[in-house]
């Protein structure tokens, strides 16, 4: 173990991507950012660095406490980070709010009607 890991491969081993590719692209796309500030893959991290991560619809923000470069077991990956107070509760908000929504369209089991969509519209607005 090394005072530094690549962020890429921290991520991958951290099990937030399934690849490391996947994880490098994000790193290049800005989806992540390492203490407020945009990276490279390349980039190192370091332990008690606060990473922010946007990925699929969940935005993680979580404090390193270890680093490996080796992609590990789930109970290992859960080790080395620490997700803040203020993300999950964030996170559990967003969760809530997807199980309250229904999509307008949804009760109707067939295509709306010219009147129907008219209506649906409406309500839209």
């Amino acid at each position: 173990m090394s005072e530094q890991a690549r962020i890429d491969k921290w991520l991958w081993a951290a099990r937030f991507f399934k690849t490391r590719t996947l994880a490098t692209h994000a790193v290049e796309l800005g989806r992540i950012l390492q203490n407020e500030q945009r990276i490279k893959p390349s980039h190192g991290v370091k332990l008690d660095d606060v990473i922010e991560i946007h990925h699929a619809d969940q935005v993680w923000q979580v404090q390193v406490l270890r680093l490996l470069d080796v992609r590990g077991s789930a109970l290992v990956a859960q080790t080395m980070y620490q997700e803040t107070a203020e993300s999950s509760a964030k996170r559990a908000v967003v969760t809530e709010n997807k199980k309250l929504y229904q999509e307008p369209g949804a009760v109707l089991a067939r295509r709306p009607t010219k009147r129907e969509r008219r209506q649906l519209d409406f309500t839209k607005n």
